[in-house]
């Protein structure tokens, strides 16, 4: 059984700029390489992510592993929140 977190492969993506990200919804989308969260637009969306994308994320140490429908990622940071006050 695997460890990575669960996550649909439809919710993984490349940037123009060639990013592997996560879309969170929101607008908010994050970097699967460097766990940085970064805005969203359907302007920066360039492709859903192939296996080619995903291999380079299991040999950096990021993923786990991978199949048609789900992506098993390593423990990312969590989107920073305002707490209140």
């Amino acid at each position: 059984m695997p460890n990575g977190t669960p996550i649909d492969r439809q919710w993984i993506f490349i940037t123009r700029k060639g990013i592997i990200a996560i879309d969170w919804g929101n607008g908010y989308a994050q970097d699967i390489a460097t766990g940085e969260f970064f805005p969203y637009a359907e302007a920066i969306y360039s492709h859903p992510a192939a296996d080619t994308d995903l291999e380079l994320l299991v040999r950096m140490g990021r993923v786990e592993k991978y199949d048609k429908r789900t992506v098993y990622v390593y423990a990312l940071p969590e989107r920073p929140q305002r707490t209140l006050d």
